[in-house]
């Protein structure tokens, strides 16, 4: 893994909002709100912000990269040309810092080097970013579907290679293959990208028609992306190598598929629970009742017991949402249903209660 240009300059937690030393689900929890809070499709969202933030993200979710990204923060700009070594002068050629690494940093210096040979030699792809449209009901159980996505592809005609149809690309005879070629100054040996290949090892002697040498066009296609059960709103899967293809054999970008959940027209979720904002009638909860509850199988019973009143939650085990860190619970909120008209006989019913009751709910307040 090579340290990037940009983690000189962006500092990842301060575009996250977070401590040096915040926990991965502080990380996640933060890149979950600010992804929603600034996602193009929102009225305040900026695509530039949006894709700052889900840079910084690439980094600090990857346990590994953030591992690399802090090392190179400390050290500064020598670690990239240290190779992370943090400056371990000792034995065998200086030890883990070789002349060869002096002359790569020198190198980069006056322009020269391995640094330039990186730029021209292998580059990994870019990564792409999709979103990808659920119902409720394909969130929680999970589906394998496909994501539209137009970016560089491997060109169709050649394969990637780069080469028309029939040849192939053939090793540099210039740098073997290697991409540059050194030059001894005493001391010192510079490298420098290969002319004759660019810097990328090989040399197409009859490129594609199609890709004109490049082995990338520009293109629609789908990619298959299998959704596992309780995918949440706002949540980012991550596909390794679906991204854009590399240049020069360089291996391909990641694609990131940012997930939307439709709603249900019963059910609300929070996390792995389901909620449901249950009516009940007012004899139903001042005389308690048994009634038939919805979940996303069978019905179930719930027990209503009496002088229960708007807005007290019921817990139903396991009914809510399954993943594979476990399963979520049904939570049934009751809500007195309050008839708009009544009957004569209803009326009737009503008053002789109100004079039947004697005691104001309303005697704490003082009034």
């Amino acid at each position: 893994m090579t340290a990037q240009r940009e983690w000189f300059e962006k500092d990842y937690y301060q575009v996250l909002g977070v401590a040096a030393a915040a926990t991965d689900k502080e990380i996640t929890r933060a890149y979950r709100k600010l992804a929603k809070q600034h996602h193009p499709d929102a009225g305040s969202g900026s695509e530039e912000r949006f894709k700052e933030i889900s840079a910084a993200y690439d980094v600090l979710g990857d346990a590994a990269k953030r591992k690399e990204y802090d090392e190179v923060r400390r050290l500064g700009p020598l670690a990239g040309a240290m190779g992370g070594q943090g400056g371990d002068f000792g034995g065998a050629g200086f030890g883990n810092f070789r002349v060869d690494d002096l002359g790569d940093l020198l190198g980069g210096i006056f322009g020269r080097g391995r640094a330039g040979a990186t730029r021209t030699g292998p580059r990994r792809g870019e990564d792409i970013e999709a979103e990808l449209h659920l119902s409720f009901e394909e969130a929680v159980d999970g589906v394998t579907t496909y994501v539209n996505v137009t970016s560089d592809a491997p060109c169709s005609t050649c394969g990637g290679t780069g080469a028309a149809p029939g040849t192939q690309p053939t090793v540099c005879s210039v740098c073997g293959g290697r991409g540059v070629q050194d030059e001894n100054q005493g001391l010192f040996s510079f490298s420098q990208p290969c002319p004759a290949c660019r810097g990328s090892g090989v040399r197409v002697e009859k490129p594609c028609p199609s890709c004109r040498g490049s082995g990338v066009e520009h293109r629609p296609r789908q990619v298959k992306v299998r959704i596992p059960a309780g995918v949440d709103e706002g949540q980012r899967i991550r596909l390794k190598a679906r991204g854009a293809p590399g240049r020069n054999g360089g291996p391909p970008g990641d694609l990131f598929v940012n997930v939307r959940v439709g709603h249900h027209s019963v059910f609300g979720r929070r996390g792995r629970d389901l909620t449901l904002t249950l009516p009940v009638t007012f004899t139903e909860a001042a005389l308690g009742a048994e009634v038939k509850v919805p979940t996303l199988a069978t019905p179930v019973t719930l027990k209503i017991p009496p002088g229960t009143p708007t807005g007290r939650t019921f817990r139903v085990k396991g009914r809510g949402v399954h993943t594979s860190k476990g399963a979520g619970d049904l939570l049934v909120t009751a809500e007195v249903a309050v008839p708009r008209k009544l009957s004569d006989q209803q009326r009737e019913a009503v008053e002789a209660l109100g004079r039947a009751t004697s005691e104001s709910p309303r005697a704490h307040l003082g009034v």
